[in-house]
């Protein structure tokens, strides 16, 4: 049988139809709707058929995007149990609007600025949760995870100030910190450590942490670490934020994970920074159809109550159609202009409407197109929330339409510019407290000042407020800095095994680390908390040997044969597994080490994170994040394997990093190594443990992690000579001193780190044996912690203390000129330059990478021993210690 209506071939074509008649009955069926009652009726049935398919349980796909309408009908929210008093919330809500205002107005006299319209829109949103629904940690320790929307800040202080956790002083220090007793501009742990957990204004990276943050606490679950099932994950984000491709980048693994512990809350006032989000489209229609796309429950809570009245009214679906259509940037439009525009330009585009509008007053228009939104509304809010707890087998979007700058007047209200509003005049203040309904007098305006508004500590108010915030588990949000034992140190033996060194075997210094690791792992008092986190490199970092012992973590364990189940080293997943395998995704593996290396604070679970990831694809694509971290005051170690621009034969430009330390330098909270030698890596994690796990000497913060660069190149290593451990933590000892070819040979020094220690002790042997000179070889394993040392001591000398820089301590007695040489950028040595007494001249491997073998590519930079050899040579010259003919001659020689 020919359909005519079907032109295009269909998937189902390759399928066997049991019952053609039957098929062709209904789809006649829908064509004679479609022709009596017309196209939308049609697919209104199509709708409620799908919809009783879905609840029935059948195997279909889901429609990606619904009308333009709240999910949940208003006759469906009683059903939520919304159990508190509205009129209460109101007046709470209110005060915190006022406060959030006045804070940010005053501020702006001191020119330090501020955002007002953000939690404008979303105050509902906040405090139905806190009435309600976040979880405090005075119950388990853990709570709930709340990642604040940066720009809506305010209104959290002005929540605090009212639950007399933060005074008038504190909200006039509103982004005023120097002086001490201030308030950070926006969620900032390491500047406000017993509010904030969670640093979130870089945009993007909030929506990300959070998905892992909520993956991480199954995983402390599934590992039997602690039980946090209890614990629910909120991400407030903006409709602007979802722009970012970090925002969207982990749908898919919360989905497939079903993280049903998981809600993001999308402030949908259709306004991003300068101007409309989707000026010409829809955004909520837009991330619905993402968030259903990646398998997201999502629930839409678009228009208040006053909308009820329009929708009864709506028998034809004229409404609904054109709300799907009209742009984001016109409903805008219609916040700012009088119900008489909104007649011709809403209405008039439809007959259906232009008779609906009759039966409408304008007070009523007004109330709908200006007022009336679903975040607005604490009822919707509510039920909204409740859904999102009650769907289990997958994380929960809400999709919330408000107002940017709801309750602050006409003059901020959708103004593309509120953005860059800072305050509001004493009129709008005014006008704003007789719609909130406050109490404050016209007297309280004194000199034009906005006062701050309270209602006492014994009010209703308080009290409501701080009854609901104990039955929820105590004060949110709260960082907690639990008092935790000191992990007990692992055994020393575990540490001293590569103080022998590898004798005539070759062995890289990733290696080094990966076997200290196995063994750090084995350990039975601390082991299990260890979590070693790869994007998807183990193999190439020597890893696999892991698989089998520890386990991948999969929250469904192993759900196939693996192919190489009869090979010793086999892929194997389990729901208890330790190592996070995270894929193809250095964004995905520094989310988990966020996580992982904050879990002391968050959960009281203090865990060891170690990321081992191509150096090349850390600090360069994810430095970001490593603000993140030490914003947030995490512990770990980072591990840049493959280190260098020349150990990573053949791989070229977009491999070959010469740069990482460079920017790791900028992050106060990275400590920085670059060890050569194996013993040098053991060492350094000891230290690692110790500070960040263990006892902290005096002075010492532990909210620190460690950066080590290690390296693919093969190496015999040394034994370790006595008495290094401190130089090798702070930065440079001499590893091999020269011996004097006359007693009068000239002399210098040879500072290197990594790999390139062995192309200075090869200069060393070429230097004594070809040109009659004398080299000390040094290892610098962190030429940035002997920087910030000397930093340290010049600040001292300001206060008039005296104090020596370490690394002139360390040379002091260091003859000649010093030439400073590593497989990075001479950037990165030359950051002690200054602090060196000695002529300083420095080798590095500037400008892009290249294809080539390791010698090819060392000589190309001019860092091999041969090079080496020469820039000697030339500073020695330039003191007028050895002919400058020499120079010529060793150049000549080695064909540089």
């Amino acid at each position: 049988m020919t359909d005519p209506h079907r032109i295009q071939p269909s998937e189902l074509d390759q399928l066997p139809d049991r019952d053609p008649e039957e098929t062709a009955e209904w789809q006649a069926s829908l064509d004679a709707v479609a022709e009596a009652a017309g196209p939308h009726r049609a697919a209104y049935l199509m709708r409620r058929t799908l919809e009783r398919a879905e609840g029935a349980g059948l195997a279909l796909p889901k429609l990606l995007e619904t009308d333009y309408v709240n999910t949940i009908p208003t006759a469906a929210e009683a059903a939520s149990g919304f159990d508190g008093d509205e009129e209460m919330e109101a007046r709470i809500t209110a005060w915190n609007r006022w406060n959030a205002a006045a804070m940010v107005s005053r501020g702006s006299k001191h020119g330090v600025g501020g955002h007002i319209a953000t939690f404008a829109s979303a105050a509902w949103l906040y405090e139905t949760g806190f009435n309600h629904f976040f979880r405090g940690k005075e119950q388990d320790g853990s709570g709930d995870q709340l990642y604040i929307q940066g720009h809506a800040s305010p209104g959290i202080y002005a929540r605090a100030f009212l639950d007399g956790r933060l005074t008038e002083q504190h909200l006039d220090n509103f982004r005023q910190e120097s002086a001490g007793n201030g308030l950070p501009s926006y969620p900032h742990p390491r500047r406000l450590p017993w509010l904030w957990e969670f640093p979130t204004v870089s945009m993007g990276l909030g929506p990300l942490s959070a998905i892992y943050q909520a993956r991480f606490n199954r995983y402390l679950t599934n590992r039997s670490i602690k039980d946090v099932s209890n614990s629910h994950v909120w991400a407030f984000l903006g409709d602007g934020e979802m722009d970012e491709p970090e925002s969207t980048a982990a749908l898919a693994l919360a989905a497939r994970e079903e993280l049903d512990n998981l809600t993001f809350v999308v402030n949908c006032n259709l306004q991003r920074l300068d101007g409309p989000v989707r000026a010409n489209f829809k955004i909520v229609q837009e991330l619905e159809a993402q968030f259903r796309g990646a398998g997201w429950n999502v629930v839409k809570s678009l228009w208040g109550n006053a909308w009820d009245e329009l929708f009864r009214l709506d028998t034809t679906g004229a409404l609904v159609r054109r709300l799907r259509e009209v742009p984001d940037a016109q409903i805008q439009t219609y916040q700012t202009r009088d119900a008489a525009y909104i007649r011709e330009d809403f209405f008039g585009k439809d007959p259906a409407l232009v008779e609906m509008a009759k039966l409408l007053s304008d007070d009523k228009i007004i109330e709908c197109f200006q007022y009336s939104r679903g975040g607005h509304e604490p009822r919707k809010v509510y039920a909204a929330y409740k859904a999102a707890l009650e769907h289990k087998g997958a994380p929960t979007v809400i999709l919330a339409q408000t107002v940017k700058g709801f309750t602050l007047g006409k003059g901020f209200a959708s103004k593309n510019a509120n953005h860059q509003m800072k305050k509001l005049s004493v009129d709008e203040f005014k006008d704003m407290r007789d719609l909130l309904g406050l109490p404050i007098p016209d007297s309280a305006f004194a000199d034009g000042q906005v006062p701050y508004g309270h209602p006492g500590a014994g009010s209703p108010e308080v009290r409501y407020l701080q009854e609901r915030r104990a039955a929820l588990g105590g004060p949110a949000p709260a960082r907690r800095t639990h008092a935790i034992d000191p992990l007990p140190a692992p055994a020393d033996k575990t540490f001293t095994a590569f103080d022998k060194g590898s004798g005539q075997q070759s062995v890289a210094t990733t290696m080094a680390f990966v076997r200290l690791m196995k063994d750090l792992i084995r350990d039975k008092r601390t082991g299990k908390r260890w979590v070693p986190i790869v994007p998807d490199e183990a193999r190439t970092f020597g890893m696999e040997s892991l698989f089998p012992s520890l386990g991948i973590y999969s929250p469904k364990g192993q759900t196939y044969e693996p192919v190489d189940r009869d090979q010793l080293m086999y892929y194997r997943e389990a729901k208890d597994g330790q190592i996070l395998n995270e894929g193809i995704t250095e964004a995905g593996s520094m989310a988990d080490f966020i996580a992982a290396s904050t879990a002391y604070s968050t959960h009281g679970e203090p865990m060891i994170p170690f990321y081992i990831f191509y150096s090349m694809f850390g600090w360069q694509r994810t430095a970001d994040q490593m603000w993140q971290l030490g914003d947030q005051l995490g512990r770990g170690f980072l591990v840049g394997a493959t280190a260098g621009r020349t150990t990573l034969t053949g791989e070229g430009l977009q491999h070959a990093d010469g740069h990482s330390p460079v920017i790791a330098a900028t992050n106060p909270a990275a400590l920085t190594y670059d060890p050569a030698f194996a013993y040098e890596v053991a060492v350094i994690v000891k230290d690692g443990l110790r500070r960040m796990y263990g006892e902290a000497a005096p002075g010492e913060d532990p909210n620190v992690f460690y950066y080590l660069t290690v390296y693919n190149e093969p190496m015999p290593q040394p034994a370790k000579p006595e008495g290094v451990d401190e130089g090798i933590i702070k930065g440079l000892y001499r590893f091999k001193e020269g011996t004097p070819v006359t007693a009068d040979a000239p002399r210098l020094q040879l500072l290197s780190s990594g790999t390139a220690i062995h192309w200075a002790l090869k200069a060393q042997e070429m230097l004594a044996a070809e040109w009659g000179v004398t080299a000390d070889v040094w290892s610098a394993t962190s030429w940035t912690e002997l920087r910030r040392d000397a930093l340290e001591a010049d600040a001292a000398a300001l206060r008039g203390e005296e104090r020596v820089p370490y690394v002139r301590q360390a040379l002091a007695d260091a003859q000649g000129p010093v030439l400073a040489v590593s497989d990075y950028m001479r950037q990165v040595p030359d950051q002690i330059a200054q602090w060196v007494e000695q002529d300083y001249s420095s080798l590095g491997a500037d400008g892009f990478g290249l294809s080539d073998t390791r010698e090819a590519a060392r000589r190309h930079f001019g860092v091999d021993a041969e090079s080496i050899v020469v820039a000697a040579l030339a500073q020695l010259a330039k003191r007028g210690e050895v002919p400058a003919s020499q120079v010529k001659d060793a150049r000549e020689r080695y064909g540089l």
